[in-house]
């Protein structure tokens, strides 16, 4: 058992690694999906069938490939990500003359883990430069404020595309972002205004939409799980 904060390393201190080694195994799993789905976004922003802007991003389609290797490179990770994603733990072979007659492969479980969530860093590293590339081609229009927060958290290390350039650099300089938590903190306090604190007995979400089918604005009063409230301009109406 190691423990790092302690500088210590303790031999033979957990006999078997199986517990370990299966939690290990399905850290995997669960952080893969967020690369997966990171993935068919990608697919969504690149696809001008799907997004109604130019392909893969950028002008010039053809001089240009724009971000079609960057959704290749996503690509390629989950794929890998799959692979990786076998759980160790069921795997075991008898050594040492038969004294080790079975192994939690707990090591393998880590080092694999650790490599499954170093994919998926630069999976959605890859999503943030296309969703902000996409958001290019809508200017003048403005996104909502956390995303336009987190365009100038982006755009602070990495430029626009125009034209094509090595693209590792970029991937790079997100991961940072992502790792350094500064992604996270650009939108962190837009969540906590969202979010009701666990257990509260009420909370209050205001969401103000735009003049559409006679409808102003949104109040959902949370009384318990199931009843609330919509306003629409001067009248309630009360729901479960």
């Amino acid at each position: 058992i190691v423990f790092p904060e302690r500088g210590e390393i303790i031999s033979a201190g957990n006999f078997h690694g199986e517990y370990p080694a299966k939690v290990l195994d399905y850290l995997a799993v669960a952080v893969h999906e967020l690369a997966s789905m990171s993935e068919r976004r990608i697919e969504r922003l690149v696809n001008p069938a799907l997004s109604e802007l130019p392909a893969f991003l950028v002008k010039d389609g053809g001089l240009n490939s724009g971000f079609m290797l960057a959704h290749c490179t996503a690509a390629s990770l989950v794929s890998e990500n799959k692979a990786l994603c076998h759980p160790a733990s069921v795997d075991s072979l008898s050594t040492s003359a038969g004294t080790e007659d079975h192994v939690s492969m707990g090591c393998f479980a880590a080092r694999k883990a650790v490599q499954v969530v170093e994919n998926v860093e630069r999976v959605i590293a890859i999503e943030l430069l296309a969703a902000c590339q996409a958001i290019e081609f809508l200017r003048p229009l403005k996104t909502t404020v956390p995303l336009e927060e987190v365009y100038n958290v982006v755009r602070s290390v990495v430029r626009p595309w125009d034209k094509d350039r090595y693209m590792a650099p970029d991937i790079e300089e997100v991961t940072k972002l992502l790792l350094e938590d500064k992604v996270w903190g650009a939108v962190q306090h837009h969540v906590a205004y969202y979010h009701a604190p666990e257990g509260s007995a009420q909370s209050y979400n205001i969401v103000i939409i735009n003049l559409r089918s006679g409808i102003c604005h949104v109040i959902f009063k949370y009384d318990n799980q199931v009843d609330f409230t919509i306003s629409t301009y001067n009248m309630s109406h009360d729901h479960k």
